[in-house]
Formats: C-alpha cells, sequence, structure tokens
C-alpha cells in the first residue's frame, strides 16, 4: 500500500467507551450487581442530544435496553452513565447513539469496533465479567522472555551431554533451517541468567519468562521427558531456586513454560505407556494403533483429558506438575506460561479446553493466589479469553500480526506464519481495524493484561521484520505504549536479527559489542522507563484519535493523566486536531520525542498541530 492516497481519518468527533477507570468503576462485579457504565459523546456533528442514548445489554441470551442520562456537560462533550445488569457471568452490552442533527434519520451503534452506522452482531459488544482479572504484578509491567540454551553460560554446568545434543561454541551462527536445528545445543544454563540480573534492571524488567526447564530431547525443551525436575543442563533444580530468589531479591517476578498439551515421546508416562501400562488411557491411539502426535509430530504425544489420570497429575492438588512449582519461600515461579493452550484438551468430538484452564487456575490460586496464568494463542482468542481460564493470552492475533503488517516493508519482508507468500505491509486504517475487532471479543480486563510483543522464540526478529533500526524504534514505542503487558524476546534490545523463529534463537552478543546495538538498548531503557513513569501508560484506556496510512495517533488515559502517543512510520502529511476534550489548562509536555506539541487557536477554536516527520515517535502529556 502507498503512502499519501486519503487523508487521515481524524476520530476526534467519536463517541467513546473502554472498560478503564474513567468509564467503569473499579472493581470486579458480582452476578446480581448493577453497573453503571459511562460514556464519552463530544460535541459536535455526532451528538445524538440530551435523550439519544441508551444501553444495549443481552440478559439471558435476549437483549434489552436501558436508558441512559446525562452525567455532566462541558462545552467539548457530553458525559452519559448508563445502568448494566450484570445477570450473566459475561455481561455484554453496547450503546445505542440516535439521530444526530446531521443526518436525522439514522441511529448508530456504539461497540468495542467503534461507531457502527448500522446493525451488528454481538460479538464486538462491550463486556463486563465477574472473573478476577490477573494480579496487578502481572497487567502492565515488561515481561522479558528468555530461551534458556541462548542467555548465557555460568560456566558452572559439567553435564555430560546427551546423545541428541550437537554442541555448539557461543558465537557459531544459529542454523535455522537444517534437519539438526532442534540439536544444536549452546549451552545456556539457569545460573548464566541470574549472573546478568544487572542488565535486566537496567532495562526495567519486571517478569522473566522462561521458556521449558524441564529435561527433553530438543534445545527448545517442548518435548519434556519429566515434568519432575529441572534439567541438569541448565543447572537442575538448585539453579532454578537460585534464579527464582536472585530474582525476587531485586523484586522481579519469574514465569515457566509448561506442555499440558503433550509430552515428549521420551517421557516417563510415555513409555509406561507404550510398555501397556495403565498410563496408556494418558494418550491418544488411532485405529492402527499409534499414538496421535500434536498436529502430526510424533515426538509430541498428546495428553487425553477425559483420562481423569491427566488432570489427576498435571493440575490437580498441590502435588500436581502446575502446583509443585509454585512453591512459596522467594525460589518457586509466580505463574506459568502454557504452551499451545488453544489445543489443550482439544481432539476431535472432545473439547474440555475451557475446563482445563479453570482447573489449571484454581488449582494455581490456592496454591499462590497471586499467580499469574498466561495461555499461548497465534489466532482468535476471544472464545477461549473470556477472563475464567487464562489470565490473558500471548495477543497475537490483536496485536503483534497487525502490528507486523504495518511496519513489514514493502520489498524483503520476512516469510507469513504459516501462510504463503511475505509478511504483507498494511496501511493504517486496516491495522488499526483489525486490532480493534480482535480486541472487542474479549473483556477490557483481559485486554489490560493481554501479552504484547513484536517478538517470540517462534517468529522472525523485529529488526528483520522492519527492515531498518529507525521503524523497529517505533514498532518498539507502540508495544510500550500501548494497554496491556508488552513482551521482550531477549537480544530485541540488542537489535538482533532472525527469519524464522529457529534462526532468532541467537545467543545473546555478552562478549561481542560489536553485535549490540546501544542505541536500541537506550530505546527500549528509555521507553520502559517511560511506560513506568506514566499511569495512563500502564493502566490508562486507548482511545484512537488519528489513522493514516503512515501514522496512527492514540490517547491514554486515566482520571489522573491525559497522554497521547503519535507514532509514524514514514513521513506523512501531518495533520491538525480538533481540541474537543484533550487539552487541560496548562501547555502539553513532552515525554518522548524531540517536538513540542503545537497548539493554535483560542478556546473554542483550538486544534494541535501533530507533525509530519517519520519514521518517527512523539509522546505528550496532554492533562
Amino acid at each position: 500500500m502507498t503512502s499519501g492516497t486519503s487523508d487521515p481519518r481524524v476520530l476526534v468527533h467519536e463517541a467513546h467507551h473502554d472498560g478503564s477507570e474513567r468509564y467503569i468503576p473499579d472493581g470486579t462485579p458480582a452476578l446480581g450487581d448493577v453497573v453503571p457504565v459511562r460514556l464519552r459523546v463530544p460535541a459536535g456533528p455526532g451528538d445524538p442530544g440530551e435523550d439519544g442514548v441508551r444501553v444495549r445489554v443481552v440478559i439471558d441470551g435476549e437483549p434489552e435496553v436501558f436508558p441512559a442520562r446525562v452525567d455532566r456537560r462541558t462545552g467539548a462533550e457530553t458525559w452519559f452513565v448508563a445502568e448494566v445488569p450484570v445477570h450473566n457471568p459475561v455481561a455484554q452490552y453496547r450503546f445505542f447513539l440516535g439521530p444526530a442533527p446531521a443526518d436525522p434519520h439514522a441511529y448508530r451503534w456504539l461497540n468495542g469496533r467503534g461507531v457502527q452506522h448500522r446493525d451488528v452482531p454481538d460479538a464486538a459488544d462491550f463486556r463486563l465479567t465477574v472473573a478476577p482479572p490477573a494480579p496487578a504484578w502481572g497487567r502492565g509491567g515488561l515481561v522479558y522472555q528468555v530461551f534458556p540454551d541462548r542467555f548465557a553460560r555460568s560456566g558452572r554446568v559439567t553435564e555430560t551431554l546427551p546423545a541428541w545434543a550437537l554442541p555448539r561454541a557461543w558465537d557459531d551462527p544459529v542454523d535455522g533451517y537444517g534437519r539438526d536445528r532442534a540439536r544444536q545445543l549452546y549451552g545456556g544454563d539457569l545460573w548464566g541468567i541470574a549472573d546478568h540480573v544487572d542488565h535486566l534492571e537496567r532495562l526495567g524488567v519486571e517478569v522473566v519468562y522462561l521458556t521449558p526447564f524441564f529435561p527433553a530431547q530438543s534445545n527448545h525443551r517442548y518435548d519434556a521427558t519429566t515434568f519432575d525436575r529441572v534439567d541438569p543442563l541448565l543447572g537442575g533444580d538448585a539453579a532454578l531456586a537460585d534464579l527464582a530468589r536472585t530474582l525476587h531479591a531485586r523484586g522481579i517476578r519469574l514465569m515457566g513454560d509448561l506442555t499440558t498439551n503433550h509430552t515428549g515421546v521420551g517421557h516417563e508416562w510415555f513409555a509406561q505407556a507404550t510398555a501397556g501400562a495403565a498410563e496408556r488411557e494418558l494418550y491418544y491411539w488411532d485405529a492402527d494403533g499409534q499414538h496421535v502426535g500434536w498436529r502430526g509430530h510424533a515426538s509430541l504425544p498428546k495428553l487425553r483429558y477425559a483420562s481423569d489420570d491427566v488432570g489427576r497429575r498435571m493440575y490437580a492438588g498441590p502435588e500436581s506438575v502446575v502446583a509443585r512449582w509454585l512453591r512459596g519461600g522467594g525460589d518457586g515461579l509466580d505463574g506459568w506460561r502454557v504452551d499451545v493452550a488453544n489445543m489443550t484438551g482439544r481432539y476431535r468430538d472432545e473439547d474440555a479446553a475451557h475446563a482445563v484452564a479453570r482447573a489449571i487456575r484454581a488449582t494455581m490460586a490456592d496454591v499462590r493466589p497471586d499467580a499469574l496464568l498466561v495461555g499461548e494463542h497465534f489466532h482468535d482468542a476471544g472464545a477461549d479469553a473470556q477472563g475464567f481460564g487464562w489470565h490473558a493470552v500471548m495477543n497475537y492475533a490483536a496485536f503483534t500480526r497487525p502490528a507486523w503488517s504495518w511496519f513489514a516493508p514493502a520489498e524483503g519482508a520476512p516469510r507469513s506464519l504459516e501462510l504463503p507468500g511475505p509478511m504483507p505491509r498494511r496501511g493504517g486504517t486496516v491495522v488499526v481495524d483489525t486490532m480493534r475487532e480482535f480486541a472487542a471479543a474479549v473483556p477490557w480486563t483481559v485486554t489490560s493484561a493481554q501479552w504484547n510483543l513484536l517478538a517470540s522464540h517462534d517468529t522472525p526478529r523485529l529488526r528483520t521484520i522492519a527492515g531498518s533500526r529507525d521503524v523497529a524504534h517505533v514498532a518498539a514505542a507502540l508495544l510500550l505504549t500501548y494497554p496491556g503487558t508488552p513482551v521482550v524476546f531477549a537480544g530485541e534490545e540488542f537489535g538482533l536479527v532472525g527469519r524464522n523463529g529457529e534462526e532468532s534463537r541467537t545467543p545473546m552478543p555478552w562478549d561481542r559489542p560489536g553485535d549490540r546495538d546501544e542505541a536500541t538498548f537506550a530505546v527500549y531503557r528509555d521507553l520502559v522507563a517511560l511506560r513506568r513513569s506514566s499511569r495512563a501508560l500502564r493502566e490508562g484506556g486507548l482511545r484512537w484519535l488519528v489513522v493514516d496510512d503512515d501514522a496512527i495517533a492514540y490517547v491514554r488515559e486515566t482520571r489522573d493523566e491525559r497522554v497521547l502517543v503519535l507514532l509514524a512510520r514514514a513521513p506523512w502529511r501531518g495533520v491538525d486536531v480538533p481540541d474537543v476534550g484533550l487539552l487541560g489548562s496548562g501547555a502539553p509536555a513532552t515525554m518522548y520525542g524531540d517536538r513540542e506539541l503545537r497548539v493554535e487557536g483560542s478556546a473554542g477554536g483550538r486544534v494541535l498541530r501533530l507533525p509530519g516527520d517519520g519514521p518517527a515517535v512523539h509522546v505528550w502529556r496532554l492533562a
């Protein structure tokens, strides 16, 4: 898509509602509660008038419409309030906006996708849920993903390498495409991570997420051979406990990675199953007596949750796999990320996915009430992420994929995940519409905890996707100013490259300063610090303000702070935004970037002049 094909969309006159504190009272509602929800309607052509707003609520599958009343008026906007009964565990609602003076014969709906000038299905309705949200520490702070084999060697591990391993020197290039790519072993260990805790602290990391640490027959360890101990190649149980204590002493949490969907073919349970023991019922078998592997991979036999014994071993009670690693005393995990969570418990006509997620969360809450549970989900997670099982998911559909399509270059982009051809390059309008559509499918309490990421151990590196350092820095700014929880894969802060997930698992260049982009590190460090300094950026709502092919602008706001973020992937024409309830009494303050926000005109006719430079990042505090 070429730039400059249409005028920027300025959305300042659109009605707005989200699930943040300016619109919804704090706290989790209970069944039977009546929750006041607020709506902001800017003055202008879209104002439906004092009697023109209703709220439509789905109750026991049937919509009912309730009145809204004016809460307060200013010269710039009107605030309405309506009452939503929480009659079901998830209360779905949207706002009816009556005809406006500019179009006296048409009504509109406001849902999670924005203002709709037509009738719409319920899929994008706003949602109130009785499910408790993620713990406070699991919402908004920087999560740092570590692939243990590639982070750092401590020199303390002296184990003999297993037969499957192909040893590599730390500075050897990673083979991302060869048949032996899962056998390359670089020798990183858990003590090595602890040795670099100062780096994590300088970056502003609040949570370390480790990919699996159980013994396995591959470098990625998603094919565990047991869940009872830490791989000796990583330092064993003692190294994990030491890492947890080291991180906790610095105020950093620690998350593990668990494969609830499958084990490895070398797992002790599977060995018993193939020997004809009772463990056979733990797995799926086809009509020919062959085990069923995850997505056809024979090395990853799929667990069968119709067996009560699977639940007993994996998640039921304090001795289960889920529970035992969450031990207290500062040397245990603070939560789990669950691999291929969307497939756990699902096979043919069996679907225990939601029951399993709820059971895992219940056990975690019993053992550690503030534990965090995050599911991997590459696709539309709406049906699986209503807040009752996973606190959040890895937000590939609503954040990662659309962001990639905005930052990918027109030529030379890496291949799409699971689709033919390179990643597409799309304009801001398509990207924002995609983000809004997927985000609308989940409650705000989930959105505010979603794991947003621009790269992981399963994807190309951001620098490779963006094609340039400047564009990659704009992408980092999106990640670190957007609602939810930003996740950074180790090495992104140094600008490492990689064309696919395997190649991206690059050993950290601790002893190769020439391979560390210190300017990129400074950008990440400063953006993380900016996020930590602003409650609006960490906890606030999201109001889209300007959308252009090459630029997007949005407002993050809490009751006490309003911040404007402008991101441009390339030079664009800039735009004047009418001051419709945006500015406070003082002048805007520059929080990030090198330009002041120009404000012209007088009260009642002021405009904010958004600059057209790019690639660029600008963040201003408005009020």
